[in-house]
């Protein structure tokens, strides 16, 4: 199922007319890359705003609709508001159906509930949760699934463990020393138990102790009372 974004073309650029936009509940957006030129526009706040709660909208190929006009196009940059959260500007990418897509892709992590370790209190420690791939626009997943579901307490996952969609590949694993690229994607570790130590005070200890910190307390204040002394 495609998902579609209607837009409408724009002239008017600058601060001034972005800021015009947005108290009309447009968003100013910008389409580039492929053979076309750069083209401006707008975007109704409500309906990306809606688009953006589903994941999916992140990781497909979207139909980009201005006029008559179509274009493929993926979800490359959407800046926000510092403060209150929305939508201030997005990116657009052209497409070419024939071309191989660079971009970012989610880890799912599943098999947790199904984990024996795990539901003995154990930890998964997830030190990557995406990766940039490369495939042609027809390849592009919503994901890539993490299988974890036979996992040991002291056994990992790495890139090279990631079981690929076909036409998929991750970019780290491109270069000629893949070993050194092989990042550790998740591990099942033990949990971190702290440890209190209780300190056993005798009676008497604590009663000198107390004697001593009284008399230190006096020190110091005398030491300030002296100070000040010297001071004046």
């Amino acid at each position: 199922m495609s998902i579609t974004v209607n837009a409408t073309e724009r002239e008017d650029q600058g601060k001034g007319a972005s800021r015009r936009l947005r108290k009309e509940e447009k968003v100013p957006s910008i389409i580039y890359g492929g053979k076309k030129e750069p083209q401006m526009v707008t975007l109704s706040i409500h309906e990306i705003t809606h688009l953006l709660e589903d994941e999916n909208t992140f990781t497909s190929v979207l139909d980009l609709v201005v006029g008559e006009s179509t274009d493929s196009v993926v979800l490359k940059d959407i800046q926000r508001h510092p403060a209150k959260n929305t939508i201030t500007h997005v990116d657009f990418l052209r497409v070419d159906a024939k071309q191989t897509l660079v971009t970012t892709t989610p880890l799912h992590f599943v098999g947790v509930e199904e984990n024996e370790a795990l539901r003995l209190g154990n930890m998964l420690n997830q030190f990557v949760v995406s990766i940039e791939i490369s495939c042609l626009p027809k390849d592009l997943p919503h994901g890539i699934d993490v299988d974890v579901s036979s996992l040991e307490v002291g056994d990992h996952l790495s890139l090279t463990d990631l079981v690929l969609p076909e036409g998929v590949v991750i970019n780290a694993l491109q270069h000629e020393d893949v070993e050194a690229h092989d990042q550790t994607v998740c591990s099942v570790s033990e949990p971190k138990v702290v440890e209190e130590e209780e300190e056993i005070i005798e009676d008497g200890e604590s009663e000198e102790g107390g004697e001593d910190s009284a008399e230190d307390s006096a020190d110091s204040a005398d030491s300030d009372s002296k100070d000040g002394d010297d001071n004046e």
